[in-house]
């Protein structure tokens, strides 16, 4: 399991277009890929899950991959993140 922390850059935090981005992303993965926000735990291969968890601009969420390619996957989700998701 590896997990690493991420400030959320979007202005407007994680609404369709993003979390859509963010779920493509995390489902190339094998990888249970989650993230946990406000002690909530969110799949992030799920854009229900992604947008019920109301992530906003300047949030802090902590991603947590945990399978056979869990390091490329932290790795391509906090790289998309940071990269503001296609905006």
């Amino acid at each position: 399991m590896v997990s690493q922390k991420v400030i959320i850059k979007n202005p407007t935090g994680l609404h369709l277009r993003p979390a859509g981005i963010l779920c493509k992303e995390a489902m190339k993965f094998k990888s249970l890929v989650t993230f946990t926000f406000r002690g909530n735990t969110a799949n992030a291969k799920s854009v229900l899950s992604v947008l019920g968890a109301c992530v906003k601009c300047g949030d802090e969420v902590e991603f947590i991959c945990e399978g056979e390619d869990e390091e490329e996957a932290l790795k391509a989700l906090i790289s998309a993140i940071e990269s503001g998701l296609g905006e």
